[in-house]
Parts: structure tokens; sequence; C-alpha cells
């Protein structure tokens, strides 16, 4: 049973926020050397933020469309900033994602980092006090704020703990987020100076009311929020850190940026861009849903040419994320219902694929498809893993990636036929690069020596990848589970677009 808010006078929101936080600040008392304590430390510190997320969900009505468990508290009273939380349909699955993640995350690194661990844990327990604090933040300074907390722990994560071309993929990381972020920081201080206030509720009813926008605001506006986000997501054409920085990210950096940072993108196109200046996202809609589709067949295409698996994935990424931005821009229910059940899918098959391509890592010290082959019959426990991962990320029927793809192209295929059959080879050409993959990866010739002693999965290694393959189930097979917590939310969205 779900303990009440009220029974504890729970802050539950601060408390999936600054729990990582605070495992962080302890991590720093510790000695360096003791590994082991630090391991233990960040690994309960994220189980007790998926703790608190359990219960977040738990007191979630699901019959509410608004904001529930706001906490709104001053801050910097002369600026009027505050401390304003809350959590709706928007948000409350990706904030369930993230703490679900960071365990098995941390679980995954327990030998794979062995330099500078106290350090690295820290990063990551930072990473996730932003990208929650960015999911519940409701003051436009203070999601600013965690917006960019996010950078300076994954610049470090893959700068320091990356491959050989680690600085590079890390400034390039750095430089393409911050500038995009620098647009949206301009903007939010002309709509303060405009509306006199950084709350996002009370600003859209001002913007809505008595302090509207004019178009030519409403445009450039639009466009400095949605340059920060598109360069988030990553939308084509601003995609092209993003191999660099998969490729060169440890595995632990690999999933977080796949599984949960690049939702910011999308899921700040939906809290900020869209509902702020609708007028603007409408004029522009068809060319952002040209470049979502483009992005689709673009992402695809390069997924299908790549000699290194990590590198696949991340082209899979900008292909399947392209989905969720189309679906950003069609405003009836079920289109956005499966964008956030596809922020959600994504974040699973593509972060598990990544821990996968970790495991066999750390095995054979190669990424390239040529020097993989036969795995199928040296590690069977590791091929069943990774072949669920597979179908999963292309959409198998009775798979989490199913349901969310299905809505998605509902919705395009009722806006603009064009746009739902260019986005619909999108899912053909990713079944071809994934199970093309698969067959070299798991069942090509069995070519190379050493991939005839490659070891099979570890008790460890099953325990943080089943919990994957659970979820993909349950979403696939009992979806509205998830859709139920976010339609309200949704419905009240596409009316406020409407009116």
């Amino acid at each position: 049973m779900i303990p009440e808010l009220e029974s504890f006078k729970m802050p539950i929101l601060s408390l999936v926020t600054l729990t990582p936080a605070l495992g962080a600040l302890l991590l720093t008392l510790i000695d360096r050397n003791n590994k082991a304590l630090i391991r233990q430390i960040a690994l309960m510190v994220s189980f007790l933020g998926l703790l608190f997320s359990l219960i977040m969900v738990g007191n979630f009505d699901a019959t509410v469309g608004t904001m529930q468990m706001e906490e709104n508290l001053p801050w910097i009273e002369s600026l009027g900033i505050s401390y304003h939380l809350g959590v709706d349909g928007f948000s409350v699955l990706l904030i369930l994602l993230t703490s679900f993640s960071m365990p098995f995350v941390f679980l995954s690194t327990w030998k794979a980092v062995d330099s500078r661990v106290k350090e690295f844990h820290i990063a990551l327990l930072l990473l996730q006090t932003g990208m929650i604090g960015a999911f519940v933040a409701l003051d436009l300074i203070l999601f600013y704020l965690f917006y960019e907390a996010m950078l300076v722990p994954m610049y470090l994560i893959i700068g320091i703990w990356g491959g050989k071309d680690r600085v590079y993929a890390a400034l390039k990381f750095f430089i393409y987020t911050m500038v995009g972020s620098l647009f949206m920081f301009l903007a939010i201080l002309y709509l303060y100076n405009h509306a006199g206030t950084f709350d996002l509720p009370l600003l859209l009813e001002r913007l809505r009311t008595t302090n509207p926008l004019d178009g030519t605001q409403q445009f450039w506006l639009f466009l400095a929020f949605a340059l920060s986000f598109a360069i988030k997501v990553p939308l084509f054409p601003l995609h092209t850190w993003l191999p660099d920085a998969h490729v060169q990210a440890p595995t632990a950096g690999s999933v977080v940026l796949a599984g949960v940072l690049l939702k910011m993108g999308t899921y700040g196109l939906l809290r900020f861009a869209i509902p702020l200046f609708p007028e603007a996202a409408m004029d522009l809609r068809e060319e952002f849903c040209w470049l979502a589709v483009t992005g689709i067949i673009f992402g695809a295409c390069m997924a299908l040419v790549q000699t290194d698996i990590k590198k696949l994935i991340a082209y899979s990424s900008v292909s399947h994320l392209g989905f969720v931005v189309l679906a950003c821009f069609m405003n009836d229910v079920e289109s956005l219902t499966g964008a956030i059940l596809q922020m959600v899918n994504h974040g699973l098959s593509t972060g598990m694929l990544f821990l996968m391509i970790g495991i066999i890592y750390e095995r054979r010290h190669t990424r390239e498809l040529a020097d993989y082959g036969g795995l199928a019959g040296v590690v069977p426990v590791y091929s069943v893993f990774f072949i669920i991962a597979v179908l999963s990320s292309i959409g198998l029927p009775g798979l989490n990636g199913f349901v969310g793809e299905f809505l998605i192209l509902f919705g395009a295929f009722r806006a603009d036929a064009v746009w739902g059959i260019l986005a619909a080879s999108g899912v053909v050409l990713g079944a071809l690069y994934m199970l093309k993959m698969t067959k070299m990866f798991l069942f090509g010739p069995l070519v190379h020596d050493a991939n005839r002693n490659v070891q099979d999965l570890q008790t460890r290694e099953i325990l943080y990848l089943s919990p994957f393959v659970i979820m993909m189930v349950w979403l696939g097979l009992y979806p509205s589970t998830f859709t139920k917590l976010v339609q309200p939310t949704l419905s009240l969205y596409v009316q406020m677009l409407q009116n």
C-alpha cells in the first residue's frame, strides 16, 4: 500500500528531486579509496529516489489534469523567482522513468568504472537531480537552472570517463547545448519584462488575458525556446553532437543520455515552447513536422550504414525522437499520448541496448560489428535479452514500442497522409537496420576466436536488465496503466491550444 502524502506531510517532489543531490553531498565525506562503500551508498540513494517516485505516482490522481503536489515557496522575492514545483501528466512518467533507470545504471558501473569512482558517482547523482528538477520546475528561472545544471556532470562524465576522443565529444556537446540555452534565457528575460513573472502557470494566464504577445513577438520567442529544445532532442539538422557524445561516453553516460536527457527537448516543447507561444507554434507547425519526418528517415538511413554498434544506436535515437517531435505538433490527445509513451519507450529500449553493448564491450573491447558474429551459440542468455531489446526498439506488438508508434502514426495520417507515409517508412527502415545488426552481431559466422570464450551474463547483469524487460512487457500488454495517468492533462492541453 502506497503511503498517503497527507499522513506524512511529505514534500514529495522535493524529496524525489533533492535526494540524489544530498547523496552526492554525503559521498564527498567518504574516503575516495573506499570504492565499495561509495558504490553502495550511491546505489542506496538511487533506490531511495525510486521509492519516493513510487510514492509520488501512488498519490497521483489519474482523474485530474491539473498540477498536483505543488510546492511553491518564495526564493528570490525581489526578482519574483520562486521555488515552484508541480507534477502532471506531462511529467509524471518521465520522473518515474528517470528514477527507475538510475539504480540499474549504478549497478551497471559496479565493475566497469574503477578510476575516480567517487567523482563519477557524485556526477551521476547530481545529473539525476538536474533531470528530475527540470521535469518538476514551474518557475522559468528554476527550470533554466536545473536545465543548465545537467550540462556540467554530463560534460564531466563524457570528458573524463569517455573514449579516446572524449574531450572533443564533451566540448561539442557542451557548446551545442549551451548556445541553444542562451537564446532561451534571453527569451525568458523578455517574457519577464513583458508579463512581470517567471511563474509558468501565472505567465500562461497573463499571456492569454492581460499581456498577450503579438505575432512577431511570439515568432521570435518561440524560435528561441524551440532552438534550445531542438538541439537537446536532437532534431535534424542539429543532431551532429549526439553520435560523438554517445560513442565516446561510458556506458552509464550513454544510458542516461539516451534514456532521459534527450527527453528534455521534447518535454520542453510540450511544457514551454508550444503552450507559451501557440500561434507561432501552429504557424511553424509544417516546418517542424517536415524536419521531424526528415530526421526519422535520415536517422534510420544513417543507422543502416554504421559499422560501430554504439553509433548505430545513437542514430536510431535521432530517428525515434523524430516521431516524438512529429507528435508534439499534432494537437490531438491520441498523438500526444503516443509522444509521452514513446519518450518512455525509447528510454527503456535504447537504455537497455546501451547497457548490453556496454556488457559485451567489457568482454571484447570492441564495438565494430565486423568483430562479432556467432554469439547466439556462445552467450544464449545474453542473446535472449538483446533480442528482446531489439524487438522493443522496432515496435513489435506486445512490447512497449508498438503502442506509442501506433498512436503517433495514427495522428500523423489523420493530419497529413504524406507525413504518415514518410513516418511509417521510418518504422520499416528501423526494423531493417536493427534486424541487420542482430543478424551480424548474434547469428553471423563465428570467425573470431575471441568470441568463442565470451562469458555469458552474470547474476548482477541479469538483475539490472530484467526490470527493463518487465517494463517493456507491461507497457506492451497493459498500456492503459500508464496512458490513464497522462490523458486528463493532455485533454486540457488540447482544449487550451484550440481556444
